[in-house]
C-alpha cells in the first residue's frame, strides 16, 4: 500500500486557531483520483525552517511515506521558509514541478510569481511543495499529477495508479 504524506504547513492551523482545509482539499483530491490502495499519514507543523524540515524527514525516513505533499509556506513573508526547509531535505530537486505549478497559477493570479512552489526527491520520497489556498490545490495537482506516478515508479517507490478520467497519469510505453 502505497503511503502519502499530507503535511501542512501553517502557524496558526498548528495551533488550532482555524480548520486545516488545505490538508483536507489535498486529501480530497487524492480520495477521488487515485484508484489503487493508499494510506494518508497527515500533519500540520508551524512554519520555519526546523519544524518542515523535522517534519519532512520523519515521513520520509521513518514513516516510509511514498509521496509527500505539503500546502502553505511557500510565498515572501518572513515565516514562509517551506522551500528553504526543502532544500535541507532533498538530495535531488526536480525543478520542473515549481516551473509548472506557477505558470499554471499565474493564468489566475498574478501574484503566483511570488510562489517558492518546489519539489524534490529523498530517497525513494517524492515531495511536492503546494499552495497554501485550497482553491489552488486542485489546480496545481491537476498539472503536475499526471507525472507523479512516473516518478515514483522512477525513484523505487510506491506504484499509484489514478483514474484516467479525472487525471490521465503519463508512463512512457
Amino acid at each position: 500500500m502505497v503511503r502519502i504524506g499530507i503535511l501542512t504547513i501553517s502557524d496558526r492551523a498548528s495551533r488550532s486557531e482555524y480548520e486545516d482545509l488545505s490538508g483536507g482539499a489535498i486529501e480530497e483530491w487524492l480520495k477521488r483520483t487515485i484508484t489503487s490502495r493508499w494510506e494518508p499519514l497527515r500533519r500540520i507543523v508551524p512554519d520555519g525552517i526546523e519544524p518542515v524540515q523535522d517534519a519532512l524527514v520523519t515521513l520520509c525516513d521513518e514513516d516510509h511515506a511514498d509521496l509527500v505533499l505539503t500546502t502553505g509556506g511557500t510565498g515572501p513573508a518572513p515565516r514562509d521558509l517551506t522551500p528553504e526547509a526543502m532544500r535541507l531535505v532533498i538530495e535531488r530537486e526536480l525543478p520542473g514541478f515549481g516551473e509548472l505549478m506557477r505558470r499554471i497559477s499565474l493564468e489566475s493570479v498574478p501574484t503566483a510569481i511570488l510562489s517558492g512552489q518546489m519539489a524534490g526527491t529523498r530517497g525513494r520520497t517524492l515531495i511536492v511543495n503546494l499552495p497554501g489556498k485550497p482553491a489552488s490545490i486542485s489546480v496545481c495537482l491537476n498539472a503536475v499529477f499526471p507525472a507523479i506516478p512516473y516518478c515514483l515508479d522512477l525513484i523505487g517507490a510506491g506504484r499509484i495508479e489514478t483514474d484516467p478520467e479525472l487525471c490521465p497519469a503519463f508512463r512512457p510505453a
